[in-house]
């Protein structure tokens, strides 16, 4: 079984993106959100072939959008490494190399 985990980098994204909700929307909505894109990312480490492969931004990176953000991963063997979660950031700036992870 496939599992997933987040990059420094990902999670600092995950709590602002969570932050972000609370003072634009209010707890509940931040945390239907938040829940929401957890869910993704069980779905992700079930079917990580699932999402288009974005190489033309960097090699060896997938790409799902979830609402208003796109969620940059890799898959390495039994591991989906959630790479960035962005939302109006230009990856192509934002996303690290390969090996830089």
């Amino acid at each position: 079984m496939v599992r997933y985990r987040l990059t420094q980098a990902a999670d600092q994204d995950f709590e602002r993106i969570f932050e972000f909700g609370i003072d634009q929307f209010g707890l509940a909505q931040a945390l239907e959100y938040q829940n929401g894109m957890k869910h993704r990312f069980d779905q992700l480490a079930q079917q990580p072939n699932l999402y288009q492969a974005v190489d033309h931004i960097r090699q060896g990176y997938r790409r799902s959008v979830y609402r208003a953000h796109s969620i940059y991963y890799r898959i390495d063997q039994e591991l989906v490494l959630i790479v960035r979660i962005l939302g109006r950031e230009n990856p192509e700036t934002s996303l690290p190399d390969q090996s830089d992870t």
